[in-house]
C-alpha cells in the first residue's frame, strides 16, 4: 500500500494505491481509515476501485453499507475512483448518483476527478 499525502491550504487528502484488495470488510476499513489517520492527518482518502472487494459493488451483500458507514462515523470523507461501467445494477447505479449528491461519498472516474472533488467540499 502507498500512501500520497495531498495538501492544501484547508484540506489534507491521502491517496491510497495498492495492487492488493485493501477493503474486504468492515475491519479492513476501520484499518485503513487509523492508519491514514495516523501517517498523514488526512480526513479526506481518494481509493482507487480496485482496492476495493468486488463484493462491495453488489449491494445486496450489505458490505458497502457497512464500510461507507464506517468512513461516516469517523467523520472521514472519500472518493472511490474507476470504471464503473461494467456494472448493470440499476440500484448501485442510482447508489452511485445519489452518493455523488452528497457530502461524503464520491464515485469517481479518475484519481485526478477524486481528489478535486475532495478539495472541492
Amino acid at each position: 500500500m502507498k500512501i500520497e499525502k495531498i495538501n492544501d491550504s484547508k484540506v489534507n487528502i491521502a491517496v491510497v494505491s495498492s495492487d492488493d484488495v485493501l477493503i474486504t470488510d468492515t475491519q479492513s476499513a476501520l484499518d485503513l481509515i487509523m492508519t491514514v489517520k495516523y501517517e498523514t492527518g488526512a480526513d479526506r482518502i481518494a481509493i482507487s476501485k480496485g482496492a476495493i472487494a468486488e463484493e462491495f459493488f453488489i449491494l445486496s451483500s450489505g458490505l458497502a453499507g457497512e464500510v461507507l458507514q464506517r468512513f461516516i462515523n469517523y467523520h472521514f470523507k472519500l472518493a472511490i475512483y474507476g470504471d464503473y461501467s461494467k456494472y448493470t445494477s440499476k440500484p448501485l447505479h442510482d447508489f452511485i448518483y445519489e452518493s455523488n449528491n452528497g457530502k461524503d461519498i464520491f464515485f469517481m472516474s479518475s484519481r485526478e476527478t477524486a481528489v478535486e472533488k475532495l478539495l472541492s467540499i
